[in-house]
């Protein structure tokens, strides 16, 4: 009697323990966004979620640290990683009015579709060409083509990208998109663009919209203006794009549980897609006042931060310079591909 006991509050915790273990690396990782909102207060330059990514790939490289986040910050890193991005990606709709994105013309919206489109397909290819692992050729081209480390998040989580797959994309559209917000700013003149586009230019190939504003902002309000409307224009498409992908993994399932009777079917749908686009019907259909899309904006920072940081935590900087250089000359490659195609749309429109 005595040993049953003591057995149940042992397991009670155990159990409470257990239930709890996400609540370690979730702390850091939001105490990572606040590291990374001085940063940005700091220097400007250096967007919120960059700087989130940055010092999760820097926290890894730790030794001391590396043991915490594979051990005991791992399932909150996890929860972030996953769970987090997709509540970021629904709050993401809300800067999205189709009013807005009307408003560059039908050509403009038409351009930036293609220029989408084409650097996914031919990224994918690279990435084929260069005999890329599992997942990677997809992953690089959702990061490249669509909105940067936050588009990785939301494919890895409907094809079910292993963190090591995931973790090479995101560490190089991290690399690409800081690379651009020194890079660009100097072929403004050289390539005889106006303020207009100029941001029209940045807005199609720049990855993250935190990058594209201290891109475009060296160029005015105009150049600004323009490149966040083009940016949330390629947002949008992370929808359709993500929903093909489920479907074809849901179709893979299908053929897969029809010979092995069994599994889980992926939805046809992705719930947090669902969440996105009705997002974006609110925004467009439904007047909202300022401080509410302020506090939603806030909210929408933070829960991508706290994702793109235990994002950054899986990126193993030896491995991939040792292992990596394919994957780094796909993603390079890609960044001057979505630039090339995205000036030759801003001159075509």
């Amino acid at each position: 009697m005595m040993s049953s006991a003591t057995e149940a509050p042992e397991t009670t915790h155990a159990k409470r323990r257990k239930r709890f273990r996400w609540l370690p690396g979730v702390s850091m990782a939001g105490a990572a966004t606040i590291l990374a909102w001085g940063v940005h207060a700091l220097i400007p330059a250096i967007p919120i979620l960059t700087a989130a990514v940055v010092l999760g790939i820097i926290v890894a490289q730790v030794p001391r640290a590396l043991p915490a986040v594979t051990g005991i910050l791992a399932p909150g890193l996890s929860v972030a990683a996953k769970r987090l991005m997709r509540v970021g990606i629904v709050l993401l709709g809300l800067k999205l009015s189709l009013v807005d994105i009307a408003s560059l013309g039908w050509l403009s919206i038409l351009t930036v579709v293609v220029v989408v489109l084409l650097t996914f397909g031919i990224t994918i290819w690279l990435g084929r060409i260069f005999r890329l692992p599992g997942h990677q050729p997809l992953l690089i081209a959702t990061g490249f083509s669509i909105c940067g480390a936050s588009a990785i998040g939301a494919m890895s989580s409907i094809v079910k990208a292993k963190d090591k797959e995931t973790a090479t994309p995101v560490a190089l559209v991290t690399l690409c998109g800081t690379l651009a917000i020194a890079v660009l700013p100097l072929l403004w003149h050289p390539l005889g663009l106006n303020a207009v586009d100029f941001g029209h230019w940045v807005g199609a190939s720049v990855h993250d919209v935190g990058q594209v504003v201290a891109t475009a902002q060296t160029a005015g309000a105009a150049a600004l203006g323009v490149a966040i409307i083009v940016k949330l224009t390629r947002v949008l498409m992370l929808a359709p794009m993500v929903a093909v992908a489920s479907l074809v993994v849901r179709r893979r399932s299908l053929a897969a549980d029809s010979a092995a009777n069994g599994g889980k079917r992926p939805a046809i749908v992705p719930l947090f897609v669902a969440g996105f686009i009705c997002a974006v019907l609110v925004r467009t259909f439904i007047p909202l006042s300022e401080p509410v899309l302020e506090v939603a904006d806030t909210l929408q920072t933070i829960m991508l931060a706290m994702a793109l940081f235990g994002l950054g935590t899986a990126v193993r900087l030896r491995e991939l310079v040792r292992t990596g250089w394919r994957a780094l000359v796909v993603g390079l490659l890609s960044w001057v591909v979505i630039a090339v195609l995205a000036y030759a749309a801003v001159q075509f429109a």
